[in-house]
């Protein structure tokens, strides 16, 4: 019979623990946390000291009951998650179960056998510090959810909720829409020539860089008048090699992943969002059979802002390299990678694989799609990191013609090195003939290419975790649900793979920068989160960091629900109600704007909010409200719904037909070139777009049509020929 009884969160964690420990050990999982504030309120009694008022939820109770009678004559070993989080788990564990002995703890950032017999012979305390840090970013989450959810609930419309990491992500969102709604575009012109040296191939393109030796401004040639006159003048004038320059280029790996960097990446090249690969991730790492009965976590630990490595794990990368890529491809000595961030948690290691040998290929057939890709991308990030530099020699030609400067430029590997393995290759741009300084050149072709200047890119998961991390707001642990949480309250939406403030979310924004600044505040946020950090390494203390929040936070409160009313958030639309004659004014809702009469109890009149300045969508609209309904005959009348606005029967409930409002583009589909691409959405609410003429053309694409090309057409054409 089994002398300990160790605890970890999850079924999966366990099975894989559970076949390293042998009959001594029985292993169980407590499924996450088995103690949690209230939901029914707030929880903290602020007047003693902020203190929580913790309870076992109802899907708890049966797991603690069975942890407990497991427990019985049995020494408790907890072997939680190696992070703030997992801490609380295991203090929560004891709160509960309340063993007779001093519980074990034990810690690993890898579920592999030798991993886990070295920390069963490592057993600590409880770390209270870290519970005390986790148990501040609890407690200030739900006073600022607790208190400002209902305030935003009571003055815009309910079902919202405000939190201090995924408000400032709705503000980065929000500011990065209006830069774009503000921007304004402008005209230049590029020059590109096609020149060779006479009789003697290959041809090849230089561009237009310099003015008076000085580099040339991108706005310089503003329209084609200017443009055509320069191109008239360099046509007629001599082409001059004034220096010719080669140089061998160096490009160093990046360090292994990180939470962040995992998440960009796999986002980048799959289109996972955060919450997806960090599902993949978690299963990766509590273990996947590889065998028969085999069970292994193939990964370390992925919540993690450390990029360092163990020598262990660097020796068995080496290896591998040398047998996979062969010795040239070894640097003489390892590579060694030291965090910057200063609030990175250096005991931890990055998200490597644990056995560097078990190639992408050995596990294909053990893994699914998923788990594929991101060991993938995983493993070859760890093994690149410590391969050797790849070579590059980048050739550069300086033709003098006038006043102006043109420049060729070409790249050519010399050794792929450490691209290898990361399946990057470096492909020759611009092959360049041999010439020498002062060698005339013939003048092929000149191009005057039109372009515009583009407004800066809407955030996508990505970036908007890349923007989080670079203002030190948020921890590896949090980047997921903050993106989750943002687009299920609605106060984001995704449209292809970019994220869209909704108009609630512009409300929220406003009012939380006018009443709550601190709230929404970059550095305030970031502060915090160092004070959470001081908490953790016993240099401040939980009730100070919460006192110094809440004290201004509670005032502003005060004053807030005085000041500020419902009606502010109200406009006049210059419209009367159809039913009494009130003016209709504007409403948020569950799913956003809407028209309704001011009237409101006594008339219940509302209607949907149709964007005046969306002529050509408005009218779109207004056609096939005109149609008929398929199935009766009756008009057919505009709804919101969760994803949106669609068409209904005016017969409801008798006839319960429904209908998609179609969202033209005006681009013909590029694969039958018969249908017209048009706006879809799906069972997620993720817009994408499509062939009108589905199922018969099933072209789809996550990318609107142009959204990968924002320049003109003419520049288009001119990238597509095959000459340049």
């Amino acid at each position: 019979m089994a002398k300990n009884l160790l605890i970890v969160e999850s079924p999966a964690k366990a099975k894989t623990i559970g076949q390293y420990l042998g009959k001594d050990f029985q292993v169980l999982s407590s499924y996450g946390h088995v103690r949690d504030l209230p939901k029914s309120e707030m929880g903290i009694d602020i007047k003693n000291g902020f203190e929580a008022k913790y309870l076992i939820p109802d899907d708890s109770k049966k797991t603690i009951k069975e942890l407990s009678s497991a427990l019985k004559g049995k020494n408790l070993w907890l072997a939680t998650d190696y992070d703030r989080e997992g801490e609380a788990i295991a203090w929560h564990l004891v709160e509960a179960l309340k063993p007779s002995k001093e519980p074990k703890r034990i810690v690993f950032t890898e579920i592999t056998k030798p991993a886990i017999k070295k920390a069963v012979t490592k057993p600590r305390k409880i770390d209270q510090m870290l519970v005390e840090a986790q148990q501040a970013r609890r407690i200030l989450d739900r006073l600022v959810g607790y208190s400002l959810s209902p305030f935003l609930w009571d003055k815009i419309t309910r079902g919202l909720s405000a939190g201090r990491v995924q408000s400032v992500a709705v503000r980065l969102v929000c500011e990065r829409e209006e830069e774009i709604k503000k921007f304004k575009k402008e005209e230049f012109w590029k020059v590109k020539a096609q020149l060779e040296k006479k009789n003697q191939k290959p041809e090849f393109w230089a561009d237009l860089v310099k003015k008076n030796n000085k580099p040339i401004d991108k706005l310089e040639i503003k329209n084609k008048k200017q443009a055509d006159k320069l191109k008239l003048d360099l046509e007629k004038a001599k082409w001059i090699v004034s220096n010719i320059e080669e140089k061998e280029d160096l490009r160093y790996p990046s360090p292994p992943f990180i939470t962040s960097t995992l998440q960009q990446a796999a986002s980048t090249k799959h289109g996972y969002g955060a919450k997806r690969t960090m599902r993949i991730a978690q299963g990766l790492y509590e273990g996947v059979n590889i065998g028969s009965s085999k069970r292994i976590g193939l990964i370390t630990y992925m919540r993690t802002d450390s990029i360092s490595v163990s020598e262990i794990a660097i020796k068995k990368a080496r290896t591998v390299i040398e047998k996979v890529y062969g010795k040239e491809f070894l640097p003489d000595k390892p590579r060694f990678y030291k965090t910057r961030k200063k609030s990175a948690q250096e005991a931890h290691e990055a998200i490597r694989p644990t056995k560097p040998e078990l190639t992408p290929e050995k596990l294909h057939q053990y893994l699914n799609p998923d788990q594929y890709k991101l060991y993938s991308l995983i493993w070859k990030r760890f093994i690149a990191s410590q391969m050797k530099e790849a070579k590059v020699k980048v050739s550069t030609i300086e033709i003098d013609v006038l006043i102006y400067g043109f420049l060729a430029r070409d790249e050519e590997a010399i050794f792929g090195g450490y691209l290898k393995a990361w399946d990057k290759n470096i492909e020759s741009k611009n092959t360049l003939p041999d010439l020498k300084i002062k060698d005339l050149l013939n003048l092929i072709k000149l191009n005057t290419i039109q372009g515009f200047t583009q407004p800066p890119a809407r955030y996508t998961e990505a970036s908007l975790i890349k923007a989080l991390e670079q203002l030190e707001i948020g921890r590896p642990s949090t980047y997921a649900p903050t993106m989750d949480t943002i687009q299920y309250r609605g106060y984001i939406k995704r449209e292809g793979a970019y994220l869209v403030p909704t108009d609630v979310a512009f409300a929220v924004i406003k009012l939380l920068l006018k009443e709550f600044d601190e709230v929404v505040d970059y550095k305030f946020t970031a502060q915090l989160e160092k004070d959470l950090d001081k908490i953790a390494d016993g240099e401040q203390t939980r009730k100070k960091v919460l006192n110094e929040f809440w004290q201004p936070f509670s005032k502003d409160l005060k004053t807030a629900e005085k000041s500020i009313k419902k009606e502010d958030f109200q406009e006049k639309t210059g419209k009367k109600c159809p039913e009494c004659g009130k003016p209709l004014i504007t409403k948020f809702g569950r799913f956003g704007k809407f028209q309704a009469c001011s009237g409101y109890p006594k008339c219940k009149y509302s209607e949907p909010l149709i964007d005046a300045d969306d002529k050509k969508e408005e009218k779109e609209i207004k056609e096939q409200i005109d149609e008929k309904c398929e199935k009766c005959g009756s008009k057919m009348i505009l709804k919101d719904g969760k994803f949106g606005q669609f068409l209904a029967c005016s017969k409801y409930p008798k006839c319960k037909f429904t209908k998609a409002i179609l969202k033209k583009t005006g681009d013909k589909c590029p694969e039958c070139k018969k249908g017209e691409v048009i706006e879809k959405k799906t069972k997620k609410g993720r817009i994408f777009w499509g062939c009108s003429n589905y199922p018969k053309c099933k072209w789809a694409s996550w990318t609107k049509p142009g959204e990968n090309n924002k320049e003109s057409g003419s520049e288009n054409n001119e990238k597509n020929n095959k000459n340049n």
